[in-house]
């Protein structure tokens, strides 16, 4: 117990360090207008430099990274399956956590967010 309480503490501690270090060495001293705007070999920028992008994409950007985390929440429990590593709660878990992600894709479906083309 104490090896657990000492690692906490170093963790925390170290995050924290590592925290204010952060702060301070990436606090830029010196903002301006020349800092501030982009650098275009230096003439001065032609349009702006805010682009807009397609909130479709950012879109099934999040979709793609939910479900992919989707995979590897549920990789170990697909695994415990055949070997008697999972129990009636787990099985009940697992069926709750792929209805909810169902649910999640017809909601996702029915709403147009995973159509490319409107």
């Amino acid at each position: 117990m104490e090896k657990v309480m000492m690692s906490v503490f170093v963790s925390i501690v170290l995050g924290l360090v590592l925290l204010f270090l952060g702060l301070f060495l990436g606090a830029s001293i010196f903002s301006g207008r020349e800092k501030s705007s982009p650098f275009e070999c230096g003439f001065d920028p032609v349009g702006s430099s805010r682009v807009p992008f397609s909130l479709r994409f950012f879109l099934l950007a999040v979709i793609f990274a939910v479900f992919d985390v989707e995979i590897v929440l549920l990789f170990p429990a697909i695994m415990g399956v055949g070997n008697d590593g999972m129990w009636l709660g787990g099985y009940f878990v697992l069926v709750l956590f792929l209805a909810i992600l169902f649910l999640g894709v017809v909601h996702e479906w029915r709403e147009g967010s995973l159509e490319w083309e409107s």
